[in-house]
């Protein structure tokens, strides 16, 4: 079993933080950075290791973290289309 799909059945989400944050001698430019990871909604342990590593070794001021999860696996849907294809 691959290691992504492991994390996935023991409840980790594909994460992903948007982070803005300033510069201090740019103070009024907001910059963006993504990060993905895998991680379990709500508490975000990774993000939260991530964010407080980013507080202690680098100079960058956070403004806005924006996060969005999605889960991977889910039973399979199956949807009626409205449409009709003709093979000639």
């Amino acid at each position: 079993m691959s290691g992504e799909l492991e994390m996935q059945l023991r409840g980790y989400r594909l994460t992903t933080a948007e982070v803005l944050y300033h510069m201090p001698d740019h103070p009024g430019l907001l910059q963006s950075f993504l990060w993905q990871t895998y991680d379990i909604a709500p508490r975000y342990p990774r993000l939260t290791r991530f964010l407080d590593f980013w507080r202690r070794e680098i100079v960058a001021v956070i403004h806005t973290v924006r996060v969005a999860h999605a889960g991977l696996v889910r039973p399979a849907e199956w949807r009626g289309a409205d449409i009709e294809l003709r093979m000639q």
